[in-house]
């Protein structure tokens, strides 16, 4: 062999070295994440909040971050499993709700009590805010926060015509949350707890006879189809759910900081508060489809919200009794999560 052809074979070998361990390091630094949630992909919040996340995710990387989108429960296991698919890292990314795991996030059930939220933009502004101060290191530590919102406001949706706290008196009631199922259980209704996805079949099979959500959900549900009265609390929100978008978090510590950085980007309080957003602008459809099957939609005057709110006050004295026997001061969370609601109103 002669000399050229020795130094032409050990430059083509180094080459090779280099350019191996170059695309070795390119492809050490791509990220696949896998996204888990519990509705279809054609509802609102997957279709208007998260599917359009991911895409600006994956264009800002360019391709190094890939995210496979499984909804309606996909990878297996139930709602109120999401929250430590992602801790335990069976998902890398969850959405759910706060809610579902009654009792773990105690902060987050402030806003959860009844009228206390006025629009979801600002009290999803506010979560955000009371998260970062009390839940990050507290409640949440176990996970990495990118998103924290509420709906916008609930309301009750009935076989029956419900106008006053006393028609609940037998009625099987679909509730989200340890709060609202405290909250309808004391105005006498038999509140059942459930996720979302499981209220269509259990309306048609009379489990049971009314559920709470937001109008955003209740096309991709088919609730106005299968119950036509519908109960509106006016400028009120007789309660409103909070929702978690959560990370393992060593999934994230260990992606390169310049992933990271395009993670933090589009997370956070900006992120949390057009997500709120959202899901009360995509409330209007979901009353239209109502009005359009030729549903009843009541919506209640001040004087009447006002007999609700009195019929709620005792759920409030008891959720600060509750959380007392936790080390938290309820009264002072209340005042201040309204204090910032009224902030981001404004």
């Amino acid at each position: 062999m002669t000399l050229f052809r020795r130094k032409l074979l050990k430059l083509t070998a180094a080459a090779a070295l280099i350019l191996g361990a170059s695309t070795t390091m390119s492809f050490a630094q791509d990220v696949t994440l896998r996204l888990h949630q519990f509705l279809p992909p054609q509802a609102n919040v997957p279709k208007n909040i998260i599917i359009p996340w991911i895409e600006k995710i994956q264009d800002a990387s360019e391709g190094r971050i890939k995210i496979d989108h499984f909804p309606a429960m996909q990878l297996g296991g139930k709602p109120p499993e999401l929250i430590d698919q992602a801790i335990d890292g069976i998902a890398d990314i969850v959405w759910t709700v706060s809610g579902y795991s009654a009792g773990r996030f105690p902060h987050t059930e402030v806003f959860e009590l009844p009228f206390m939220m006025t629009n979801a933009e600002a009290t999803s502004s506010a979560y955000w805010e009371m998260a970062q101060k009390y839940m990050v290191d507290g409640e949440f530590n176990d996970f990495h926060l990118l998103g924290a919102w509420v709906h916008g406001p609930g309301l009750i949706h009935s076989s029956d015509p419900i106008m006053t706290p006393d028609d609940l008196n037998g009625v099987k009631l679909r509730a989200p949350t340890r709060v609202t199922n405290m909250m309808f259980s004391g105005m006498g209704a038999t509140a059942v707890g459930m996720p979302v996805p499981a209220v269509p079949e259990a309306l048609s099979k009379g489990v049971i006879d009314a559920t709470v959500i937001p109008w955003e959900v209740t096309g991709a549900l088919k609730v106005p189809e299968l119950v036509s009265n519908h109960l509106e609390f006016g400028d009120a929100s007789l309660y409103t759910a909070t929702f978690l978008f959560a990370m393992n978090k060593d999934k994230y510590n260990a992606m390169p900081d310049d992933l990271k950085a395009i993670i933090d980007a589009n997370s956070g309080a900006a992120f949390s508060a057009f997500a709120g957003k959202q899901m009360q602008i995509d409330d209007a459809p979901g009353r239209e489809q109502a009005l359009d099957l030729g549903n009843e939609v009541t919506t209640l005057t001040p004087e009447q919200v006002a007999v609700w709110r009195a019929a709620a006050a005792p759920t409030v004295d008891k959720w600060i009794e509750d959380v007392k026997a936790q080390g938290l001061d309820g009264a002072a969370l209340i005042e201040e999560a309204a204090a910032l609601i009224e902030k981001y109103s404004n």
